[in-house]
């Protein structure tokens, strides 16, 4: 399988660790990135101009406003795109393909652990899954609404959970546990929950480890008090809108 990475920023470089199984050609237009990748992946082919996409599976990572700015000739065996808001009709607009897909990865990709939204046509289904499984594990979706309520999942909420992860930092560094100790035990923290949360429900989890009068329950009380429920559910609907805003 032939395949053609459109954008090697932050979320195209990082799911290069996963894609480089793959016979891969990179277009980066940043001379300074290039030569960072092709000595991090030597056996990638760069390019500085996007080929025709005749003959490739092409995933498009580049920023929307970026998109609106290339020029595609070609027509590609499918296409994958991982741009937050821009729809399958856009795309189809823009670019030719055989099928065409919409996914939405996160920067969990880097180590090979993104969870990834993905819909679009259906004869293109079993492939993309096995390209971005590369990367982590992905979801089906049935629709592109879906799709962009999943992107606060998949796509913004690492930055909301490093935000939460700096807030407990701060709080234990305050009353005097070391900075680097603090973000080890967080990290190790993440990953434990994670896996319990695959198995039983959030609810129960809170439950098994609140206990009357203890410590959890008087920091749960003041997280309350400070409606951290209530800002998740505005960030996810802030990031829903803007999706949508998008063009």
């Amino acid at each position: 399988m032939k395949l053609l990475l459109i954008g090697a920023g932050n979320m195209g470089g990082a799911m290069l660790q996963g894609l480089q199984k793959y016979d891969i050609t990179v277009v980066a237009r940043n001379i300074n990135q290039s030569k960072q990748l092709k000595e991090k992946y030597p056996s990638i082919n760069i390019l500085y101009d996007i080929p025709a996409l005749d003959g490739y599976l092409v995933i498009v990572a580049v920023k929307p406003i970026v998109f609106n700015t290339l020029v595609f000739t070609g027509k590609a065996k499918g296409i994958i795109s991982i741009l937050a808001g821009v729809t399958l009709k856009s795309i189809k607009d823009r670019m030719q393909a055989v099928s065409y897909i919409r996914a939405m990865p996160n920067m969990a990709a880097i180590v090979q652990e993104s969870a990834t939204s993905v819909c679009g046509d259906i004869e293109l289904k079993d492939t993309a899954i096995e390209v971005l499984n590369t990367i982590g594990e992905c979801f089906w979706l049935n629709s592109e609404e879906e799709l962009d309520i999943a992107t606060g999942l998949a796509g913004s909420a690492p930055a909301w959970l490093a935000l939460v992860a700096e807030g407990l930092s701060d709080g234990a560094v305050n009353l005097g546990l070391k900075r680097d100790i603090s973000y080890k035990y967080i990290a190790k923290l993440f990953q434990g929950v994670g896996k319990v949360l695959k198995e039983e429900h959030p609810s129960i989890l809170k439950d098994k480890v609140t206990s009357p009068k203890g410590t959890t329950i008087a920091g749960i009380k003041k997280l309350e008090e400070g409606q951290v429920r209530n800002s998740f559910m505005n960030a996810m609907q802030a990031s829903y809108d803007r999706a949508k805003a998008v063009k």
